[in-house]
């Protein structure tokens, strides 16, 4: 994050207000998958966009080649990955002829362990006996 602040020349600068070290999505407090999912939304995102734009394709192309509807092409267009799920994104990239692949490694540092979640209903789960 930059903070505008101004010089002795009264000329905006910015300078950061906050280092990050390590992942920028603990700092932001996600919790592991929600991570995951984001980062995996933004690197569909992003080999889709560099499809688009590498082909030159408009809008109105887009509707018929996604098979989608304007409104949606122009999310896709604008980056507004939270309005997009996965499924969609590997939908776009399939109608794109692009090859998703994901791979999945250990960590060499592990994440900061975080409090589990409570249920939502507060109830606790009970064993299935057979």
């Amino acid at each position: 994050m930059h903070s505008p602040r101004k010089s002795k020349n009264d000329q905006m600068t910015t300078k950061p207000t906050h280092i990050t070290k390590g992942d920028i999505f603990d700092d932001l407090g996600f919790t592991r998958a929600e991570a995951s999912a984001l980062k995996i939304k933004a690197d569909l995102l992003d080999a889709i966009l560099r499809e688009i734009e590498k082909h030159g394709y408009t809008q109105r192309q887009l509707v018929d080649l996604l098979d989608e509807y304007q409104p949606s092409v122009s999310n896709l267009l604008q980056g507004k990955i939270a309005k997009v799920s996965i499924e969609k994104l590997l939908y776009y990239s399939s109608r794109l002829n692009l090859r998703v692949t994901l791979s999945t490694e250990v960590r060499k540092q592990p994440r900061t362990v975080r409090k589990p979640i409570p249920s939502r209903s507060g109830r606790k789960l009970a064993a299935a006996s057979v």
